[in-house]
């Protein structure tokens, strides 16, 4: 550390580090994770929307964008929970499907009330969550073996439990249409005629919603902050008198919570409960969250750098639909962005605060 003096007031006073201009960069970044994420969704925009023009800057398609990311960011923002302590949960994806599951059959099958229902598969989603936390917390077995396990349970009694049927959207939207709140359009700017305008959904509000209330609770509260020092070093966590079991099996049960609104929002979004949907919500999200900024060792990063990461994924999606590329240019660029997100964050690391 750079050397202090003592001037006659009785204060120390430290210079400042010559970082140069590529370390002053560095700590710019390290400072504000939610940088590069979001400095590469605008150049995705820009890019494609010099390629297509009105086809891509439309509010049709941009809005689509955040319609067709709503589930990955709801999911993602559980992911970085999770990730934010070191940790990883495989598991997001199949609670999320469980959960909408519970909620669909306990209406249907029992003629329980919906708002009831509902209840109860979020309350199947926190549990599940506390089972990952309690075995992660007080068992002390790995994340990765824990989540990859609990996967596997959760998707097998989904498809047990749900007798591998589907509730039709026409059913739902009969009998409990509040299952599909989160699929409800409304649009802004619409003209007379009713054309034109962004179309938004309940769920894209949700999701906006949930991210900003994360990001307020992750820096402003006590809870946020022990998220991050758990993450960073649970040993010296400890020793300053975190609560690293409760933080830890506190953070699992949230992300589990979150997941469960995630199936909710899912009802929403395909208008049907099935249980063969979101088989792929575990990957996104990690993606999400990766793209996004967030270090997968865990005490840095953004929760807004995850809606950045879901946001250029939907970007890449959507423009290269619009342009008639292959699909799989969409995994290679994609693949490419994970792993260049992976080495800017050990470059980041590196940096000296």
């Amino acid at each position: 550390m750079s050397s202090a003096e003592n001037t006659n007031d009785g204060v120390a006073k430290f210079e400042v580090p010559d970082r140069g201009a590529l370390g002053t960069i560095q700590h710019w970044l390290h400072v504000n994770p939610a940088l590069v994420p979001l400095i590469v969704l605008l150049m995705s925009v820009l890019v494609f929307g010099l390629l297509l023009g009105s086809k891509f800057f439309s509010p049709f398609a941009l809005t689509l964008i955040l319609q067709q990311t709503a589930i990955v960011g709801i999911v993602g923002a559980a992911q970085s929970l999770v990730i934010l302590t070191a940790g990883i949960d495989l598991s997001v994806g199949a609670i999320m499907v469980l959960s909408s599951v519970v909620m669909g059959q306990f209406t249907f099958r029992y003629g329980i009330p919906v708002e009831i229902a509902i209840v109860c598969g979020l309350l199947c989603g926190t549990f599940v969550g506390f089972l990952n936390g309690w075995l992660i917390a007080v068992m002390k077995l790995p994340p990765f073996i824990v989540t990859l396990g609990m996967w596997q349970i959760a998707l097998a009694t989904n498809f047990l439990y749900s007798a591998n049927e589907t509730i039709r959207s026409q059913v739902i939207s009969t009998e409990a249409p509040l299952l599909q709140v989160f699929g409800e359009k409304f649009t802004i700017g619409a003209d007379e005629a009713g054309r034109g305008g962004a179309n938004f959904t309940i769920g894209v509000i949700f999701m906006v919603m949930l991210v900003v209330v994360l990001a307020y609770v992750l820096k402003q509260t006590a809870w946020g902050r022990h998220v991050y020092a758990v993450g960073d070093d649970p040993e010296a966590a400890e020793l300053s008198g975190v609560n690293v079991k409760g933080t830890l099996i506190s953070v699992y049960m949230l992300s589990g919570l979150i997941c469960a609104f995630a199936g909710w929002a899912l009802i929403g979004r395909i208008g049907s409960v099935s249980p063969t949907s979101g088989q792929l919500a575990n990957i996104e999200s990690i993606t999400a969250v990766v793209i996004g900024g967030i270090s997968l060792f865990g005490g840095r990063g953004s929760i807004l750098g995850m809606l950045f990461g879901a946001l250029i994924v939907g970007v890449f999606t959507l423009g290269l639909r619009l342009l008639g590329a292959d699909a799989q240019w969409t995994y290679l660029l994609i693949g490419a962005l994970i792993i260049g997100a992976v080495a800017v964050d050990q470059w980041i690391r590196k940096v000296s605060v």
